[in-house]
């Protein structure tokens, strides 16, 4: 691809704005440490559920979708869609009682709950392994997306040719190539760059620059459908051929426009990461609650939580989940998903279906807008990247440093602090990002290690019973059953049979494990529960003995009807997200119906939670965060 002055001027006009933004937010953020890492708890819901999507919308995303549109169909995308249910159960059953509970991180959440040594212990742990270790596994990653489209879209650039030279004059072989040289200039600049926004900005100037940020890859994505589509001949000369494609292709094959999987194929073949009927089962029965996953925590967390913390009350947080999963499911994907139908029709026979998306902008794409493409890029990129150095020094600062290290310090200082951690996830992560060896390698480490801890995310909130001991054995065991798996390989079959049960053979043995913890360990203290239960408010049924002693005359009830909204809202959102479909695949009947049966379920949930809403007492209005009350559960 070559670049104009035009273009390059449109990618320094981007990265000046994201500077000035984190300029602008400086002084803002600078106040105290709710100021930085969660705004002053004063966000409204459209900003805080943008911000969300932006981040779930990395560099490598479309990619990802047109591999799997293109190895199996629509239905592929069955490995993502079945963590709305996830998604959803925190809108309705945990979002209000994050919002209450007035914490900094989610991490905390160890100490509120649970008491002692082993409170502390979860606290510290988790603080290292998720802020540090885990987070720079996902920034390694996503950094690798980011490699392959800066390697393909500038090759041949005087640009890359010379950061090419200079790198292997300087530093060896290794770094030479284009893929060597886009390495560098991720490693060197882009992760650095975004790391000093997000430094002098805090979470005000990672929302803000998310807005931006979201704006403008939604609009590239889009572009880069249409004209990938009108390459084809138009919508309706595209469905035709991929028709004929399946016709002529192998029977045994998934349907291209198919929104389910064929199950009729039988559990012999294997696409990439689905079988029909044992993955299927898998995916929608018990991967969406029983795996940690960044984004899609059973029970919420992560940089989630951290949005619900800055929203200026349950409601507004509520809102800002709801408008997340509305975004991500059902507004966002099509576009993906439509130039992943294209890049079938356009580049047939690819090894590595992911690049037919990079493919199709580079020869399709408009020149005038190419600046912009690669800038919508790199928005996508920073904005994962922001989000989780923002989120993962957070952890580092709060729940480590401040908890452990030095209590009393001012807040000037914490903040101070918070930007040397934010530049220390950047120098490691870069060097992550070096030595992992792919995008899948990954992922696949990220949700192993989180299989079968999500029931104790979920009961956590509505089972006085569960302890700090549930939790640490519920993390251990799954890292140890996932480590035995992997280098004994009990299972055999194909790839994603043995990854289906593998996956189930993790969640019953940490689920057992846990349970029997549980029951062998005492529970916590009285008082540590009275004040979580009077704090948080949890639905009564799972806490009477509490709620008897702590003298509560007016319980809440409410889970059934959020158990209901659940359901309605993932109605909401599928029927949505398939009548979108149907519409753009030319079925107006199905889509039509589809559609409307989506309205329908949403005005019967805004009826249900959103009209009705009752905000409780904010915590933090008289409650201001100190890791001593969070320490003692005040």
């Amino acid at each position: 691809m070559t670049f104009t002055v035009l273009d390059w001027t449109a990618i320094a006009g981007y990265l000046t704005i994201t500077l000035l933004m984190g300029l602008w937010f400086r002084r803002r953020s600078s106040r105290s440490v709710d100021d930085y890492f969660v705004s002053g708890r004063a966000v409204n819901w459209w900003l805080a559920g943008t911000s969300m999507v932006a981040t779930t919308f990395a560099a490598d995303t479309p990619l990802v979708v047109t591999g799997l549109v293109y190895s199996q169909g629509i239905s592929g995308n069955w490995l993502w869609w079945c963590l709305l249910p996830s998604g959803m159960l925190t809108v309705f059953l945990f979002t209000r009682l994050w919002r209450r509970s007035g914490l900094l991180t989610d991490v905390q959440f160890a100490e509120l709950r649970y008491s002692g040594k082993p409170a502390a212990f979860l606290r510290g742990f988790r603080a290292v392994y998720l802020g540090l270790l885990m987070n720079c596994v996902i920034l390694g990653w996503v950094t690798k997306a980011m490699t392959s489209i800066v390697a393909t879209t500038l090759a041949g650039t005087p640009m890359l040719t010379n950061v090419s030279r200079l790198m292997s004059t300087h530093f060896g072989s290794v770094w030479g190539g284009n893929d060597g040289a886009a390495l560098a200039i991720c490693v060197f600049f882009l992760i650095p760059f975004t790391g000093l926004y997000v430094a002098l900005g805090g979470l005000w100037g990672v929302l803000w620059t998310d807005l931006l940020q979201f704006v403008l890859k939604m609009s590239i994505v889009i572009a880069i459908g249409y004209y990938a589509v009108a390459a084809c001949g138009g919508m309706t000369t595209m469905i035709g051929r991929l028709g004929q494609i399946q016709a002529h292709g192998d029977q045994n094959a998934a349907s291209p426009l198919a929104l389910l999987p064929q199950f009729s194929r039988g559990i012999t073949a294997e696409p990439l990461w689905m079988v029909p009927v044992a993955s299927f089962l898998v995916f929608i029965g018990l991967q969406w609650w029983a795996f940690w996953y960044p984004g899609a925590e059973p029970g919420g967390g992560g940089y989630i939580a951290q949005r619900i913390f800055s929203a200026r009350d349950e409601r507004q947080g509520l809102l800002s989940v709801l408008w997340f999963n509305i975004a991500h499911y059902a507004i966002r994907p099509w576009p993906w998903i439509v130039t992943g139908l294209a890049v079938i029709v356009l580049y047939p026979g690819l090894q590595h279906p992911e690049v037919g998306y990079i493919m199709a902008m580079n020869q399709y794409l408009p020149h005038k807008y190419r600046g912009i493409a690669m800038a919508g890029f790199l928005a996508a990129f920073m904005s994962t990247i922001a989000t989780q150095l923002n989120w993962g020094a957070s952890y580092l600062v709060a729940d480590f440093y401040r908890r452990f290290l030095r209590k009393n310090a001012s807040q000037r200082h914490y903040v101070s602090v918070s930007r040397v951690c934010t530049v220390v996830l950047v120098i490691a992560s870069a060097w992550v990002s070096v030595q992992l060896g792919s995008i899948a390698s990954g992922w696949q480490v990220v949700l192993q290690i989180g299989a079968g801890t999500g029931a104790v995310y979920i009961l956590r909130w509505y089972w006085w019973r569960i302890n700090a001991w549930s939790e640490i054995s519920a993390m251990a065991c799954s890292l140890v059953v996932t480590i035995i798996f992997s280098h004994w390989q009990p299972f055999a079959g194909s790839s994603s049979l043995v990854f289906a049960k593998g996956a189930l053979a993790t969640t019953i043995i940490t689920t057992l494990v846990w349970l029997t913890v549980t029951s062998l360990t005492r529970p916590e203290p009285d008082d540590v529960l009275i004040r979580f239960y009077r704090r948080v408010r949890p639905d009564v049924r799972g806490w009477r003995r509490i709620a008897v002693e702590a003298g509560d005359t007016e319980p809440h009830r409410d889970i059934g009807g959020n158990l209901l909204a659940w359901g309605l809202g993932c109605a909401m959102i599928y029927t949505s997200l398939f009548g979108t479909g149907k519409l753009l695949l030319h079925q107006p009947i199905t889509g039509t119906s589809l559609v409307a049966a989506s309205l329908v379920s949403a005005v019967l949930v805004y009826r249900l939670v959103v009209r009705n809403f009752r905000i409780e007492p904010d915590p933090t209005a008289v409650l201001p965060y100190s890791h001593e009350a969070i320490k003692k559960g005040e």
